[in-house]
């Protein structure tokens, strides 16, 4: 007679579930995406992110040295520009806001954490596309690498560990890691946003950057009906030297996010957006889920998945938890 099957036994106390836990979340796998706006006197909140804000020089800095001091992994710094223009040269120009941010940090946090950057020119672009277009109004994608060459130079020299190029340009990786290594920069890591799909979930991320997009992203983001494609995209990524890859949004591409670190050989992370975030928040704000609990719950599925890292605006609050 076989013994009877009780897998509850090793449920039935904190205890016994923290000694059989399979998946693990702390601190360090957690990354905090902040905004630093040009010219800003006072943080400005963002009225789709609660408890997000647009952050001044100086709040920027204060509020890095917070969550290194909590734990964070890193910090993935986005920048809002006063001025734009149709090649987004404020984001290649040492003294523009975001160049400037990055410099702040680490002259403020150092080696202490990762210090990653944006390299994309949506945030510059007076049409609000994360490139250069041509003639016709499309997207000029060779065009494009040039500049994103020069904004990874400018950001590493600012002070960035890691370039994120998010415009999901082809050769994209290629054409950066060149430009890192002609300039010297060979330690500058580059993290691939491999897997970036077009998504509504950027909604509130919009807000926060005051973009200036009309129309959208469908001819150089993915189809979120795809999954073969991340392989592809993944593939292209680790040939021209990716250190890291990427998957965004998260929580509805788990499935990609699974497929990816089983194929990846370098560390994955994941995005949790701005359009979880505001979900969640608002949600929780009206009683109807336990924002804590959900919070936790949703990060642990995001590692359960395959993400080693997390990019998530509660990074620093969840830390806190955490320790």
């Amino acid at each position: 007679m076989f013994p009877t099957q009780r897998p509850r036994r090793l449920r039935g106390t904190p205890a016994l579930r923290r000694l059989v836990a399979e998946t693990e979340l702390r601190p360090r796998n957690l990354v905090l995406p902040m905004f630093v706006r040009e010219n800003a006197t006072e943080p400005v909140p963002i009225a789709s992110m609660p408890g997000v804000v647009q952050h001044t020089r100086d709040s920027l800095r204060k509020s890095a040295v917070e969550a290194v001091a909590a734990g964070v992994g890193g910090l993935m710094l986005f920048g809002v520009p006063e001025h734009k223009d149709a090649t987004g040269s404020g984001g290649i120009d040492p003294k523009g806001v975001l160049n400037v941010g990055l410099a702040d940090l680490y002259a403020e946090v150092g080696d202490a954490t990762v210090i990653m950057s944006d390299c994309c020119l949506d945030e510059f672009t007076d049409h609000g596309h994360c490139g250069v277009l041509d003639a016709d109004g499309a997207v000029d994608n060779d065009a494009t690498l040039s500049l994103y060459a020069q904004m990874a130079v400018a950001q590493a020299a600012a002070g960035a560990h890691l370039i994120g190029p998010s415009g999901m340009m082809d050769g994209q990786v290629g054409v950066i890691r060149e430009a890192l290594d002609d300039a010297g920069h060979l330690d500058a890591g580059i993290l691939a946003y491999t897997a970036k799909y077009a998504s509504a979930f950027f909604g509130p991320f919009r807000e926060a950057v005051q973009s200036s997009l009309q129309g959208d992203r469908k001819t150089y983001q993915q189809d979120p009906a795809n999954a073969r494609e991340a392989l592809r995209e993944l593939s292209l990524d680790l040939a021209e030297g990716a250190d890291l890859v990427m998957v965004k949004p998260a929580m509805a591409y788990l499935d990609i996010l699974r497929t990816v670190a089983d194929n990846s050989d370098v560390p994955v992370a994941a995005y949790q957006v701005s359009g979880e975030y505001s979900m969640i928040e608002a949600a929780a704000a009206h009683g109807w889920v336990d924002r804590e609990r959900i919070v936790l719950e949703t990060l642990t599925g995001i590692r359960r998945a395959g993400a080693d890292l997390v990019l998530t605006y509660w990074a620093a609050e969840v830390s806190t938890w955490l320790t």
